[in-house]
């Protein structure tokens, strides 16, 4: 059976680390901590005092002061590690930890999920290729030799650094390791780890490398690894479920999270406010249950996306270039199905198609398998579509040597309504209102990837309203627009009504509409 012995760097709270020690230990696995010597010596006495009779708790043989984006933070746990591998013979497995992380699963859990799959769980993207890195330095963190901290030091750091720059000099990256870049928290199987610190012996090179790299607790575990085993036996993630705000600050998981915190597929959570008493207590409590069951849904990056996006209007800037030198045409007239139920829009574009000679695309904005003519690549991604969106409808309307062109749309699309109504060409909107009833709202959140098919009831519930309001400002949004020529069909219309609004909004006569209106199952889910 797997064994843990969990890496722990910390530098606050001492009562709060002797909790949680004590809660990893008692399953039976161990934990070797290193406690920043940037923190006083009386608070690394407590710790020492209170867990001095665990046998299942180690500490790192010499302290050191960390600071962020330091070699000091990978010597730190590279001390760790050694005294855990030295004196934990059995411990299978190394996770790595900070005193902000709490357990979201049972110790039988996360032994057992470690025994069914022999591989190392570490983030390993390769440094150049990837978008790991958003803003910032890039390669500079390896060209450059670091010798500051940027946060306490910023003007040794960016003057040694604009130096450097000056004089050119850079230098080259040890010829035989592809640097990699991923998160720090890791687990790793007892033998990667040993290979690790025969590697920290044997290569003085790489070592001196990376000692002068910038923030290398985000490169150097992750470029061994790599380096040291099979591709085969690696997966490319963390088990600490983390997640990260627009602004790049790391998440805070409070008492209301733990239904969200117990259905991500991960073992370990950061980070836990250090006010969410009762969440730490639950999360305690759980790790020691050997009876919890657990329903993975692993909905919490995107519901927190939804959530934390509400409030936060998409605006746009300045009109791109495509757009201002481009238009759809003076003389042409776009026709723009707007709905929620994709499904329902098909359908009536569907008979629209068939009653008329008007040419029908469907949500070419919106769903990437919509059926579209070869336009030389243009139409080949989401992307692309959306980004060249006046050139691309200038081309369809070439395409079918037309003048009148009816697309659907959904009605978050904003941007692009805006865009379209704002063209020479003629636009026309005809927005179908639905009803929503709690079950298809439910499908709904699971078709967006907001809930999974395990989602607790309860989580859903509370989901549904924020769903339900989401769908009625979207529309509401459309109407505060003022786009001229702006039709509203809704369900409970009559069927006259319904007849005049399609006649209107196509510019077809009554008899023609009211054909296309004599339809039993449109809303129909």
């Amino acid at each position: 059976m797997a064994r843990i012995a969990f890496i722990l760097l910390c530098h606050k709270d001492p009562e709060a680390i002797v909790r949680q020690a004590r809660m990893l230990t008692e399953a039976g696995d161990y934990i070797a901590i290193h406690f920043d010597a940037r923190a006083s010596a009386d608070a690394f006495a407590r710790i020492r005092a209170e867990l001095a009779d665990n046998p299942n708790v180690v500490f790192a043989r010499r302290r050191i002061r960390c600071g962020w984006g330091e070699w000091s933070l990978v010597q730190a746990t590279l001390h760790a590690v050694e005294a855990a591998v030295g004196h934990f013979p059995r411990a299978t497995h190394f996770y790595m930890l900070s005193g902000d992380c709490a357990p979201i699963k049972s110790a039988r859990y996360a032994h057992a999920f470690l025994d069914a799959h022999d591989v190392d769980y570490i983030e390993s993207f390769d440094f150049f290729e990837s978008d790991w890195i958003k803003t910032g330095m890039k390669e500079e963190r390896l060209t450059y030799r670091h010798f500051f901290n940027e946060r306490t030091q910023p003007w040794r750091f960016y003057t040694s650094f604009n130096l450097q720059k000056r004089l050119r000099l850079t230098r080259d990256i040890p010829h035989d390791i592809d640097v990699q870049i991923g998160s720090q928290w890791w687990c790793l199987r007892r033998r990667t780890v040993e290979w690790i610190l025969d590697f920290t012996k044997a290569r003085r090179d790489v070592m001196r490398f990376f000692r002068t790299t910038w923030i290398p607790d985000e490169t150097f575990f992750q470029t061994l690894v790599r380096h040291l085993v099979p591709g085969t036996e690696i997966e490319t993630r963390t088990l600490t479920f983390l997640m990260f705000t627009d602004y790049g600050m790391p998440v805070t998981f409070y008492n209301d999270h733990y239904d969200l915190l117990l259905g991500q597929d991960n073992l370990f959570a950061r980070k836990i406010s250090p006010e969410a008493v009762q969440l730490r207590r639950r999360l305690g409590s759980l790790y020691s249950d050997d009876t919890a069951e657990f329903s993975i849904s692993d909905e919490g990056r995107n519901l927190y996306r939804f959530l934390a996006g509400r409030g936060r209007e998409g605006r746009r800037f300045a009109r791109r270039f495509w757009e201002v030198e481009s238009t759809i045409g003076r003389d042409r007239e776009l026709l723009i199905v707007i709905c929620k139920k994709w499904h329902v829009a098909k359908r009536l574009v569907a008979r629209i198609r068939r009653m008329t000679d008007l040419p029908v695309i469907e949500y070419l904005f919106n769903e990437e398998g919509t059926a579209l003519p070869d336009l030389g690549g243009i139409q080949l991604s989401l992307a692309k579509r959306t980004r060249h969106r006046r050139a691309l409808m200038r081309m369809l309307f070439d395409y079918y040597r037309t003048d009148r062109l009816v697309i659907c749309m959904d009605p978050a699309s904003m941007d692009l309504l805006t865009d379209f109504c704002g063209d020479r060409a003629r636009t026309r909107l005809l927005e179908i209102q639905c009803a929503f009833s709690d079950t298809y709202l439910g499908g709904h959140a699971r078709r967006v990837g907001l809930a999974g098919e395990r989602t607790r009831p309860e989580t859903l519930a509370r989901l549904l309203p924020t769903i339900r309001h989401d769908i009625t400002h979207e529309s509401d949004r459309i109407r505060d627009a003022g786009f001229a020529s702006h039709f509203i069909l809704r369900e409970g219309d009559a069927r006259e009504r319904s007849a005049d609004l399609l006649a209107q909004f196509l510019d077809i006569p009554a008899e023609k509409a009211q054909d296309i209106a004599e339809f039993d199952h449109l809303f129909a889910d």
